[in-house]
């Protein structure tokens, strides 16, 4: 039994709290907040079997403690981390692993030094959806990949110090690279703010990989509609993941270009040949993707396996949003990934 802590209960909080709490193997021993009436509410909710506190060092302190889900503020990511590591403890933590290279660095160093498991919480890598795509992918299924596409949008929650480049793309930078298995060498971003004074509430993101392919992505929180929307165009077939549906989540389309020859006096004439095939949605079977976050963590600490989202997944993701921003900042100017 993998006893776990605690850090931060806020909206998402309280779902890695509710999701970690299910689990058969591990228990949620306790949980700290510095809002007396979330953690009031947390004892209400889970009656004798989560201990509360506004004191982080009780976490630390605490020789049962095996791991420490950290859910607060980008920030603080990193602080609390490296505490929790040097004291033993293997982390959980909530995109984006920080907010600067250097701290993601001092991270994955700690987690190194004192041999402990270090997860960002990068939730579409364990998306049933996502999974099958990659599998098709890894197959060859789509051909030649030229360009994925995402649109990520809604009429939701206003932030007032992360804009939407560091609050939302950060789940669709982490499925590009993990779809086309590389990362990507060159980004721009544009967006602008209309809400609050320099917090972007819309963003254009477009990664550069190698061989010309390409990776698109509309973040915001000004929108009239909630998308969760993922496009996979290949030379030989293309995929639409979208997540609002409820069951068919998934669809293969075997539409494209084909190259023909044609006789034409005596010459061959090479043109192209609109391909309009099938349609395939294939049988998905769905679990909460954060359940399948949480059990992956878990089971790396049991099995003592490298995570999906590991310190270094988290790292590459956090280059590339760290190279947008300087991007946003200047217009919209390539940067190069180092």
């Amino acid at each position: 039994m993998i006893n776990l802590g605690q850090i931060g209960a806020g909206l998402w909080g309280q779902n890695l709290l509710r999701n970690f709490y299910n689990l058969k193997d591990c228990r949620m021993k306790i949980c700290c907040d510095k809002n007396k009436a979330v953690l009031e509410n947390i004892k209400a909710q889970y009656s004798g079997g989560v201990e509360i506190t506004d004191d982080f060092d009780d976490l630390i302190n605490d020789p049962l403690l095996d791991a420490v889900v950290i859910a607060t503020l980008p920030v603080t990511h990193a602080r609390f981390a490296i505490k929790a590591l040097s004291a033993g403890k293997h982390v959980f933590v909530e995109k984006p692993i920080a907010l600067n290279v250097d701290d993601a660095k001092e991270m994955i160093k700690a987690a190194r030094r004192h041999k402990k498991i270090l997860m960002v919480g990068h939730l579409l890598l364990y998306h049933p959806a996502v999974k099958k795509l990659k599998g098709y992918v890894n197959e060859g299924l789509f051909g030649e990949i030229h360009y994925l596409y995402s649109t990520r949008v809604n009429l939701g929650q206003v932030r007032e110090e992360e804009n939407a480049l560091w609050s939302l793309t950060a789940h669709d930078i982490s499925v590009a690279i993990y779809l086309l298995g590389q990362k990507p060498i060159e980004v721009s971003v544009t967006g602008k703010s209309y809400l609050r004074k320099d917090v972007q509430d819309v963003v254009f993101v477009t990664l550069t990989f190698k061989n010309k392919v390409m990776s698109h992505i509309h973040a915001s929180w000004l929108d009239p509609y909630k998308i969760r929307k993922f496009t996979i165009v290949g030379s030989k077939k293309m995929a639409v993941f979208n997540d609002m549906e409820s069951t068919e989540k998934l669809r293969i389309y075997d539409k494209g270009f084909d190259w023909a020859k044609k006789a034409n006096y005596g010459t061959y004439e090479t043109f192209l040949t609109v391909r309009e095939g099938d349609i395939n949605i294939p049988k998905i079977d769905m679990v909460e993707p954060l359940k399948l976050e949480c059990q992956h963590f878990i089971d790396s600490i049991k099995n003592n396996t490298r995570p999906l989202s590991d310190g270094e997944n988290g790292l590459e993701v956090l280059k590339v949003l760290a190279a947008a921003q300087k991007s946003l900042e200047t217009g919209g100017q390539p940067v190069k990934i180092s």
